[in-house]
């Protein structure tokens, strides 16, 4: 390992890097308790819309995975943020589940179902035909339209499903207009992080599975990154997705106890 891993901390994924499904990955609940006792700050930072900070801490603790609410950042809580601080725009439509709803209630926003300012997408899986045409009706009339995270598929316990992306590609076709993309691969959710580590991002690693998502968002935003063959990587693929990806991680790394060696 030819790097030393800056003193700012690390942002780290969570599907494929830390667990699959329900099931922790080998070695995530001894990472998180070593940065513990290393007091090594860290967040973990998630393109998943749908759940609050709360229900996430819940599941990785369920998992065996230390964590609590404030661990936490999501693309939701990012895309509240963006929305507040940079837009200045209070009435939200959205097309999107609890967690979404919450962080831009708590943000100080108001969710409207006529004349929006905004609409924010991300995934719904009670998702109706009138939402839909509520949304493209107004998006056409002028409202700025952001999209949560980008993910075209999700796991799930029966396979993978229509993620946010899915949708959002519905959105564009009928509205004719782009969004703006708050999640991974986007700078936007990783400045969020770095702003809530207090950190710079020089002074920061982005750990990851994907380098498609993790990977390019590091690049994106300027942090450094570590590629774990723990998920969608691995051995055989990394080099063909980090071409595909174009980028480049600055470690690759097997599990997630070498991680853990490495990190020292």
């Amino acid at each position: 390992m030819s790097l030393t891993m800056p003193s700012g901390g690390l942002l780290i994924d969570l599907d494929g890097t830390l667990y699959h499904g329900n099931n922790m990955i080998e070695g995530a609940d001894t990472l998180i308790r070593h940065l513990q006792q290393r007091e090594i700050r860290y967040l973990f930072v998630t393109n998943n819309s749908s759940a609050t900070a709360e229900v996430v801490a819940d599941r990785l603790r369920a998992m065996g995975i230390p964590a609590s609410a404030d661990d936490i950042c999501t693309s939701s809580q990012a895309a509240a943020a963006y929305i507040a601080q940079e837009l200045n725009a209070p009435r939200v439509f959205t097309v999107g589940e609890d967690g979404l709803r919450d962080a831009l209630t708590k943000a100080g926003l108001q969710l409207v179902d006529d004349q929006p300012d905004i609409v924010v997408q991300g995934i719904d899986r009670q998702l109706t035909y009138e939402r839909i045409a509520a949304a493209v009706r107004h998006i056409r009339d002028g409202a700025v339209y952001i999209l949560t995270n980008p993910d075209v598929l999700l796991p799930s316990d029966t396979g993978l499903i229509p993620g946010a992306g899915s949708i959002s590609a519905i959105l564009q076709k009928a509205s004719g207009v782009e969004p703006v993309i708050i999640g991974k691969p986007s700078a936007i959710l990783m400045n969020y992080a770095l702003e809530r580590l207090g950190q710079k991002a020089e002074d920061v690693w982005v750990i990851g599975d994907n380098p498609a998502t993790d990977i390019a968002a590091a690049k994106a935003s300027g942090c450094r990154s570590v590629l774990v063959l723990t998920g969608l990587a691995s051995e055989a693929n990394y080099q063909k997705l980090l071409e595909q990806a174009g980028c480049a991680a600055d470690e690759i790394i097997a599990d997630l106890h070498q991680l853990i060696r490495w990190l020292g």
